[in-house]
């Protein structure tokens, strides 16, 4: 049996390695194939493990021996199921294994546009509290975060996470969901109200064709003035330029975001420098335990696809 990596830097490091694949044959890591070179990769494999990389009729026209594609991923647009499907491939993803670790990254970016953390940090390494008259400069504002309203979008595992966090910090959850949901402390609103009432907007709603671009200037503008814009889940749900405007011209109060539209960064992205705007190279899924519990989730998919019983199976 072989079983070939195609894109294992973006999961894999010194922290977390892909032994446990072992036991079912050899293993042939790549750190990332470009799009060219995969037909020609994985032209001998029984299995393939992938990413992010695009699998469809050009880049599988070769692998006559593949049976089985696995996913470090719960989304598969980059696969082509309806091919895999006709040649017999079947194709696992991976479920919800990322929940606490995007949660926590949530309240991570939440936290630094509030108490302004590294910006502390960084007045002290350059030697500024030495100078200071006072024991407490008050340098950067920072505030409570008890009883303000923070707004949800989307009310999935990872959504009720950030709510559950929420409440511990005594904050007022409100949530908008495609479907009703009925979730304790948490008062479901629709989407209009939501940006009206939130003083944080949290977004957790997958991309698809009722979600893209619905973070737009319109909506921007629905929200409260000196209010957060928070995205940790796609960047295609927000039009960049719109947020930019928003933020420059003061209306909200700042921006925090892991994702983007294109990814890795163009060099172009017009969110680049914006003011008020943090932004995270989308790592808010990648702790080191997430990272271990997705590699076990894609080893107990191989390992029950081979005794005949494939789980998380999408096509």
């Amino acid at each position: 049996m072989k079983i070939v990596l195609t894109d294992a830097q973006t999961v894999l490091d010194e922290l977390v390695d892909a032994s446990s694949l072992d036991e079912f044959g050899e293993v042939v890591k790549y750190g990332l194939l470009k799009y060219d070179e995969v037909a020609e990769k994985i032209a001998d494999a029984d299995i393939v493990i992938c990413n992010k990389t695009v699998l469809n009729e050009e880049t599988l026209r070769l692998a006559k021996n593949l049976k089985y594609i696995g996913l470090f991923a719960t989304g598969y647009n980059n696969i082509d199921i309806k091919y895999c499907a006709e040649h017999n491939i079947t194709v696992c993803n991976a479920g919800s294994y990322s929940t606490n670790s995007v949660a926590q990254h949530t309240f991570a970016l939440i936290l630094e546009h509030f108490n302004n953390t590294s910006r502390y940090n960084q007045f002290v390494q350059d030697g500024k509290w030495k100078c200071s008259k006072t024991f407490s400069p008050f340098v950067y504002p920072l505030n409570e975060l008890a009883g303000k309203t923070i707004g949800i979008v989307g009310l999935g595992n990872i959504g009720k996470a950030v709510a559950k966090i929420a409440n511990a910090f005594e904050m007022n959850v409100i949530a908008s969901n495609r479907s009703p949901r009925n979730v304790e402390n948490i008062t479901m609103v629709d989407f209009e109200e939501l940006l009206e009432k939130s003083d944080i907007v949290s977004v957790h709603c997958p991309l698809n064709q009722d979600s893209k671009g619905i973070f737009d200037k319109k909506a921007f503008s629905k929200m409260k003035k000196g209010a957060l814009f928070v995205n940790t889940a796609r960047g295609g749900v927000m039009v960049e330029k719109d947020l930019k405007d928003a933020l420059e011209s003061g209306h909200l109060g700042g921006a925090a975001i892991d994702t983007l539209a294109v990814e890795p960064m163009e060099e172009d992205c017009i969110l680049m420098d914006t003011k008020n705007c943090i932004i995270t190279p989308h790592i808010a899924w990648a702790a080191v335990e997430t990272r271990i519990r997705l590699m076990g989730i894609v080893t107990d998919n191989v390992r029950n696809f081979l005794n005949g019983n494939p789980t998380n199976k999408v096509n």
